[in-house]
């Protein structure tokens, strides 16, 4: 009898044991584990929150629109307001609600639902401003140097524009309004999606379609690679696809993701094993490229308010290969550690 008891007590003490060592080993490892729950840095570019942002994809300059600022442009590397722009000089109602950057940081374009203008970053002016006719922009992209324009529009069409020339395309392809579009950086390759459940890659020049991408719901964004590697395209369900430029062949599939998980933001790491996404529920995610997979994922920082509020996400950039820089709805310029495993 006593012998049974002192095994008994040798046992529980072992079990103690053991518990502690677990507890203080998953101590060690939460300590260990860096934090993305919040910004290394956070700089606010709008008082009440922004309509649109657009961060350089090489993380140096972020250009916003708000209504009591107007189109803000951003040095990153000062957080310093640089230059303030007014979409028409007629008018104090500055509903930007699209911006780009082109690849080089020459210029930048923004477009209202009726009217979209030029801008040379460097001279800080306009170099143009059009009013599109027929239908509204739902979204825009531009070219190095400003060459060329892209705009996307709810009749389903999508609009080419050579600056210099006025050549304007016409790409008919989609039957249904468009819901994004995408041109790599020499203006030669557009993507483009839409309520068709379709996303194209397509020629510039002559209008012929590359490849055809159909999903099952309508394509709310697609996403052209800088270094021509990539696209991407999601829709309103859950499916979001990553696919090899040069070939057209799927490469993953984005495990893990949600109806709920609408993408308002996308970029590719320079050294292509990373895809960091930006969502309307404030939520950042990180993706290995290769797999799918989700590595890592965090929420930018909503608006400050009485009452809790989103943040649509609406820009990122890897500032280098340890940190990632956020542009939201909120108003704030974020950078973010990235975690080890996702470098």
């Amino acid at each position: 009898m006593l012998l049974n008891f002192s095994k008994n007590i040798k046992h529980r003490l072992t079990t103690i044991k053991v518990l502690v060592i677990c507890l203080f080993s998953l101590l060690f490892l939460q300590a260990c584990t860096p934090s993305i729950d919040k910004p290394i840095a956070r700089y606010q570019h709008s008082v009440e929150g922004s309509y649109a942002a657009d961060i350089s994809n090489d993380g140096k300059w972020s250009v916003t629109s708000s209504i009591h600022h107007g189109i803000s442009v951003w040095d990153l590397e000062k957080n310093a307001l640089t230059y303030q722009w007014s979409q028409q000089q007629d008018s104090s109602d500055n509903l930007v609600l699209t911006i780009d950057i082109s690849n080089n940081n020459s210029h930048a374009l923004t477009a209202s639902r009726e009217n979209f203008a030029l801008w040379n970053i460097k001279a800080g002016q306009s170099e143009g401003y059009w009013k599109v006719r027929e239908s509204t922009i739902r979204d825009i992209s531009i070219s190095n140097n400003g060459d060329y324009i892209l705009i996307g529009k709810g009749n389903g069409t999508v609009l080419h524009v050579t600056v210099d020339t006025g050549r304007r395309l016409e790409f008919l392809g989609h039957k249904e309004k468009i819901n994004s579009v995408d041109m790599t950086p020499n203006g030669r390759i557009a993507m483009s999606g839409g309520n068709d459940f379709t996303a194209y890659i397509w020629d510039t020049v002559s209008g012929q379609v590359i490849y055809q991408f159909n999903h099952t719901s309508r394509v709310s964004k697609v996403a052209l690679d800088p270094q021509g590697r990539f696209a991407f395209s999601a829709d309103s369900m859950k499916s979001a696809h990553i696919w090899d430029l040069k070939t057209g062949k799927l490469i993953s599939t984005l495990k893990g993701t949600k109806r709920q998980e609408v993408f308002s933001s996308i970029q590719f790491s320079p050294d292509g094993n990373t895809l960091v996404t930006g969502a309307a529920s404030s939520k950042v995610s990180v993706w290995n490229i290769a797999t799918g997979e989700r590595t890592a994922a965090w929420h930018v920082t909503p608006k400050e308010a009485k009452i809790p509020t989103g943040a649509v996400v609406y820009s990122l950039a890897f500032s280098d290969n340890n940190t990632l820089l956020t542009e939201s709805s909120s108003g704030y310029a974020e950078l973010w550690q990235l975690p080890k495993e996702s470098n």
